[in-house]
């Protein structure tokens, strides 16, 4: 209780937070949220939060974590939002209450400058383009000065360049402790850093990952930790299959084919038949891929057999075993051969991962599981769990009530489900018998909110839609000028709404349509957020996918979000096919227990980018009428917060005017 009483009084109206942070409110949803989340840690065990937008869960979970005195590992979904709590939330509270913490930020290999590789990159071909230069004389003059070697230190890298391959390592490539840079080895010094400290920031993806190759140093240091939070909970699920499933590429293959053909001069004088080797690989490859895109499979096919739907089973067998066996021969090569370089070593473990790949895909898929083929540029082999449920079970199992000291394990987002027992949720994360606690949002969503479900739009199915859809916009953006992000469904919608939309404003109105995948994420929405000091008429932002989410943008920026239609997941995905299977062999609905509470919880991370602080005004507007026509779009609605209704076109637009005129509160 002592840690509840310490957190309660610096959430106080005179608490710490109060005189000391800029700007800091007390709200009664905060409060309640961290005396739970203190007590979870005093206690230990499982605690599930969701926090609607504007509780303010960042500091009512670092509160208690920071005055806890106990060692604590942070998750979240992104490096962006690592480096948000390491470089702006963690230091501000620290100072505010003056608690000394040592606190460390861990990433995966790929997000640090690698010396050694950094040595070798202008020598690779991939470096003679005039940009790539310039990016590498970049990176060259920051890796003296660096203390860290987080290439997060070079905002204006862009994420893409092809430099960032040639300075970092991976788990393949690394040499390891034969490494001439190794006391220089910035990966090895987080990973220390992280072990000597009392607050860790990781992200999910190191999390997972770690639990299938415990290479990232999280395996080492979960165990020495009382308490783990975990935040932006809603997709740890989705980020989780990624890791814990099996996977194979053409292009895995490829690459490891032309890098075992750099070695050549370490091999062509110790292996006497090593073009042979090299050529009967490629061709074991070849093959391979060949069977593969015979069938011309779409883009996802499930299997559920041994071999790919309309593969023949026995060239199917014959075709894997050829690879495996041939893999297998240069694998045995390679660990005559290991001592002789660490490239040979590194190429000798590829070789081993490849073969224990293969011979997932030369059995049948196991229950619980999905597989699929990709096809695409390469041909990608994919096995996946349905959910996360076992893996983290295995790893919150430990939890005895008779334990002195009981691990505790906190899961918290702004959406993590659409019912009061947040079950879709619990049960994917294996959850079973945590507490639950929901906070709602401060916001007063009635006074500052409309939503808008237009009856004469269209059917989402109808073609003309997307360009309905364009029309409202359109409409809305002239009048706001613009301060407007429309979020669709799919890509193709994505792409229809904002070619017409460029087509009906052009330049003379003076709005920019921006659209996702012409520039960064970052870009696009800084790009978004000051658009009217750029240009007095404003902005469209058109987005899909994860622009639903984790998009920020307060402020009268943003007062009109638009949604194309309910985001259903896509009923011919193989994991939302497998997880409908499995839903009816256990007796349920698949459309009433996953595809309604998957549209309700995608529909308000989107809605929740309207309103972010007690001062916004704004409208949502969805295009889809089944929202009113039917009984399930009536329960989807319902789950929005309680805002005001707009009927008709004449309301839409005389709120549309009202939002350009000053609002009646504080600013």
């Amino acid at each position: 209780m002592q840690l509840q009483e310490s957190v309660a009084r610096v959430f106080r109206t005179d608490g710490v937070l109060s005189q000391c942070v800029d700007g800091f409110l007390p709200r009664a949803g905060q409060s309640v949220m961290a005396h739970a989340v203190a007590g979870a840690i005093e206690e230990g065990g499982m605690l599930v939060v969701e926090a609607g937008t504007g509780v303010g869960k960042t500091y009512a979970y670092l509160v208690p974590a920071l005055l806890s005195g106990k060692r604590i590992l942070l998750s979240t979904a992104t490096k962006t939002l690592q480096d948000q709590l390491f470089g702006r939330d963690i230091p501000r509270l620290t100072a505010a209450l003056g608690v000394p913490v040592r606190v460390a930020l861990l990433k995966g290999r790929g997000s640090y400058i690698c010396m050694h590789r950094l040595g070798f990159a202008r020598h690779d071909l991939r470096a003679i383009h005039p940009t790539a230069q310039a990016d590498l004389a970049w990176i060259e003059r920051w890796a003296g000065m660096t203390t860290c070697g987080d290439l997060a230190e070079l905002p204006l890298l862009d994420e893409h360049s092809p430099v960032i391959a040639l300075v970092t390592s991976t788990r393949e490539n690394c040499r390891g402790a034969k490494c001439p840079q190794l006391q220089a080895c910035h990966v090895n010094l987080a990973r220390r850093r992280a072990m000597a400290a009392d607050i860790v920031v990781i992200n999910h993806h190191l999390f997972f990952a770690d639990m299938n190759i415990r290479e990232s140093g999280v395996a080492e240091l979960l165990p020495t930790v009382q308490s783990v939070v975990f935040d932006e909970a809603h997709q740890l699920n989705e980020i989780g299959i990624q890791f814990l499933g099996h996977q194979i590429t053409t292009a895995q293959l490829d690459h490891f084919v032309r890098d075992l053909a750099a070695c050549g001069n370490l091999l062509v004088f110790s292996v006497p038949d090593w073009r042979g080797m090299m050529q009967e690989l490629s061709h074991s490859i070849s093959d391979l891929n060949g069977l593969c895109r015979s069938q011309g499979h779409s883009f996802r096919q499930p299997w559920f057999e041994e071999q790919p739907p309309g593969v023949d089973a026995k060239a199917w067998a014959l075709a894997l075993a050829a690879l495996h066996a041939v893999l297998q021969h240069t694998e045995t090569v390679l660990r005559s051969l290991e001592e002789v370089s660490p490239e040979l070593e590194g190429l000798r473990a590829r070789a081993s991962q490849l073969i224990a790949e293969i011979d997932v895909f030369a059995h049948p898929v196991q229950e619980g599981w999905v597989r699929w083929i990709e096809m695409g540029e390469r041909v990608k082999l994919v096995q996946s769990p349905l959910d996360i449920a076992d893996a983290m079970r295995s790893k919150i199992s430990p939890l005895e009530p008779a334990c002195e000291s009981r691990k505790a394990f906190i899961f918290t987002s702004a959406t993590l489900g659409h019912d009061a027992t947040l079950s879709e949720f619990r049960e994917s994360c294996g959850l079973e018998g945590a507490r639950v606690l929901q906070v709602e949002s401060p916001f007063d969503y009635a006074a500052q909110a409309c939503v808008y479900v237009p009856s004469h739009m269209p059917k989402p199915s109808e073609a003309i839609h997307s360009a309905a859809v364009a029309d409202l916009v359109a409409q809305g953006a002239l009048i706001l000028g613009g301060r407007t992000l429309v979020l669709t469904t799919t890509l193709r919608a994505m792409r229809e709404i904002a070619e017409k939309l460029r087509q009906q404003l052009p330049q003379l109105f003076g709005i920019d349509v921006l659209l996702q995948g012409e520039s960064s994420k970052r870009e696009l929405t800084d790009r978004f957020r000051h658009a009217d000091c750029e240009n007095a008429k404003g902005a469209i932002l058109v987005a899909t996918a994860s622009f639903w989410e984790g998009i920020d943008v307060p402020g009268d920026s943003l007062q009109l979000v638009v949604i194309d239609k309910l985001p259903f997941p896509p009923p011919n995905d193989p994991l939302v096919a497998a997880r409908s299977r499995s839903m009816e062999a256990r007796g349920k609905k698949p459309f009433q227990y996953l595809h309604i509470p998957h549209a309700a919880i995608a529909l308000k991370q989107g809605a929740g980018r309207l309103i972010r602080r007690e001062t916004d005004r704004g409208i949502l507007v969805v295009c889809d009428v089944r929202l009113t026509q039917m009984g399930y779009g009536r329960r989807i609605l319902a789950s929005l917060p309680a805002m005001q209704t707009i009927s008709s076109e004449e309301q839409f637009v005389q709120a549309l005017i009202a939002l350009t005129k000053p609002s009646t509160k504080a600013r």
